[in-house]
Order: C-alpha cells, then sequence, then structure tokens
C-alpha cells in the first residue's frame, strides 16, 4: 500500500495549456491584490491620512521594488552559474531561445528587502511615518504570501524532503535516485513505493513544503499580526513582528525543505553521510535559514530602536483623537465610562 499521494494529474503550470500565462503568475496578482484590500481596509478603519490616490502610488512604487529586489537576489544568489553577472540585461529578460518564458526565479529575501527600500523611500519623499506605514504593511503582506507558495506548489517546485508521512507528496520533477542505494531501498519500503528493477531511478515522496509555508508562513502569520493590529505598544510593533515572526518560522520550516541542490548548506556544523533530500543536521543550515537568523535578529533591533525613537505612541484612529492618545489610553477611558454609566443607573 503506497503511504503518500500522487500529484494531481489535472493540475498544470499553464492555466490553459499552450498558452504562455502560468497560475504563479495570477497567484502573484492575487497576492498583491490580498494585501491590497487588507490596507485599504487599515486605512479605513483607523481614518489613517492617506487618499485612494497616495495608497495606489504607495502600492505601485512597493511592488515594483519588491519585484525587482526578488528577481535580482535570486539571479545573483541562488543562480550558480554566472550567466547573469555576464550578461545582467538577461535579469529582466522574459524570452529564453526566442520563447516567452517569463521571469523564472523569484526571492522572498530579495523581494522583502526591495519592499522595505521602497517604503522607506516612499516614506522619505512624502513625509510619512516609516513605522506607520510598515505595520500597516505587516498586517496585509503575509495573508498574500499564501497565494505565491501554493504557486510554487502548482508550478511542482520548491519541494520538501523526502517522508515516509502519509501526507507526503510524490512530485513528478521531484529528483529521482537510484535504486541500487540502500536508504533509496528502505524509503521505498516504508512508503510502499515500487521498485521495478534494481537499476530503476526512485521517485520518492517528499513533504509538500510550499504548503507548510503557505500556512504557517502566510495565513497563521497573518492572523496572529491581523488579531493584535490594534493593540500594538508602540509604533512599528508590527513591523518587527512580522520580520522577526516570518524569520521564525521559515527557520523552523526549512528542515522541511530539500536546500538547493546547487548550494547545499552553507554551514554544516554536524555533518552526515546521507543526503540533504533525505535528512537535515539540526546544525546545517540552508542558505534560506541564514537569511532567516538576519531577520530575526533585525526583527529584534528594530523593536529596540522603534521603542527609543521620537513620538513612539501608538495611535489606533486618528480621526477626531489627540495624535498622542494611545489604543491602551482609549481602552481605559471606555471603561471609566462604563463605569460612570453603571453608577449612575444605580442611583
Amino acid at each position: 500500500m503506497m503511504l503518500s499521494i500522487p500529484f494531481p494529474q489535472w493540475l498544470h503550470p499553464e492555466i490553459i495549456q499552450g498558452f504562455p500565462v502560468r497560475w504563479y503568475s495570477l497567484m502573484y496578482v492575487v497576492a498583491f491584490m490580498t494585501a491590497y484590500m487588507l490596507y485599504r481596509r487599515q486605512i479605513k478603519e483607523r481614518h489613517f491620512p492617506m487618499s485612494d490616490d497616495e495608497l495606489y502610488e504607495l502600492f505601485f512604487y512597493g511592488i515594483i521594488a519588491l519585484l525587482v529586489g526578488a528577481r535580482v537576489f535570486a539571479t545573483l544568489i541562488y543562480e550558480t552559474s554566472d550567466i547573469y553577472r555576464r550578461e545582467p540585461w538577461l535579469i529582466f529578460w522574459p524570452f529564453r531561445n526566442g520563447r516567452f518564458t517569463g521571469l523564472q526565479g523569484m526571492s522572498y529575501h530579495g523581494g522583502a528587502l526591495g519592499g522595505l527600500l521602497g517604503i522607506i523611500i516612499y516614506s522619505a519623499i512624502k513625509k510619512r511615518d516609516l513605522r506607520e506605514i510598515g505595520d500597516m504593511f505587516a498586517a496585509s503582506i503575509p495573508l498574500g504570501y499564501t497565494f505565491g507558495r501554493i504557486g510554487n506548489f502548482i508550478n511542482d517546485e520548491l519541494w520538501g524532503r523526502i517522508t515516509a508521512s502519509p501526507i507526503g507528496v510524490i512530485f513528478p520533477n521531484a529528483t529521482t535516485y537510484s535504486a541500487r542505494l540502500e536508504w533509496v531501498r528502505e524509503a521505498a519500503e516504508k512508503t510502499g513505493v515500487a521498485i521495478p528493477s534494481p537499476d530503476a531511478l526512485i521517485n520518492l515522496p517528499r513533504h509538500p513544503s510550499q504548503l507548510y509555508e503557505a500556512l504557517f508562513e502566510g495565513v497563521v502569520l497573518w492572523l496572529i499580526i491581523w488579531l493584535v493590529r490594534n493593540k500594538k505598544p508602540f509604533k512599528g510593533f508590527l513591523l518587527g513582528l512580522y520580520v522577526f515572526g516570518y524569520g521564525l518560522i521559515r527557520f523552523i520550516l526549512e528542515y522541511f525543505r530539500e536546500p538547493d541542490i546547487e548550494l547545499g548548506y552553507r554551514f554544516e556544523i554536524v555533518k552526515t553521510s546521507l543526503p540533504p533530500a533525505l535528512y537535515h543536521p539540526p546544525l546545517s543550515f540552508s542558505t534560506g535559514q541564514v537569511f532567516c537568523m538576519v531577520m530575526i535578529a533585525a526583527g529584534v533591533v528594530w523593536w529596540i530602536v522603534a521603542t527609543r525613537l521620537p513620538d513612539n505612541k501608538a495611535i489606533r484612529v486618528y480621526s477626531g483623537q489627540p495624535s498622542d492618545t494611545t489604543a491602551v489610553d482609549r481602552d481605559a477611558d471606555r471603561k471609566k465610562r462604563r463605569k460612570l454609566r453603571k453608577k449612575a443607573q444605580r442611583k
């Protein structure tokens, strides 16, 4: 009995086969729309002084900066050949051998860095409070990120490590291994994968790590931030929570994901003879984990800095409220008014 889930045969990268429009591209559009709607809702509920035109402008430049950062990072950090260093114009050239291929290869960390630089520049030019802009982005972005990882799953890429778990998925394009290897035979036996011949190349079940990331880096992280958005203790708190939270969650989930074959581990404190597709030593760290360590540290540092910046009191609602009134103050005022009303009723 096979203890795994076959990859859906009806699922293809192209929305309509034969046309160069991919689900992954559509997922980016859905992600941006989701983030935009959540940001706009925060503006409305807080009466934040930003017009629709300003919001369009902010998202336009933010998306451009994000895409540039994601693409440049992917080609310079994760591409092992020198093609983009020798011919940098190919980074944004969507054709290969006369065919439209789109911009294949995006890096989350590059996109995050590019987007952050974009809002820093926007805030400086428009004289906006970066902490407020960043906090509202922090409560908007994670849910949109969910769709990007679903796009990775549809693309049959970024598979997880080999697993005997019943939720393991056999990805059609995953790396196959020779049945002559002892660990391959053992894994095949545990998962019920048939070995047709001693020389066969075996495709073993993998963790659907793209869906793990979609759930935890997307839905769960977004829910945490969204539920505390009106209870933040100071301006910039949500931005730090997003950077710290994403870094921590992604760092843990990287243990379920096979590192890039060409890059392997950046640091191997504990080495193993087993292949990375099967086993990830706790003290060996992939490229993604190294960047996540930086994010975790950056989130903590930002919290420390943000608490020391002037005018750092959190403002829940702008309209009709003094600029220095915090959510905590307003909650206390409401409780005080309720007590006075009850006292008046008893009299």
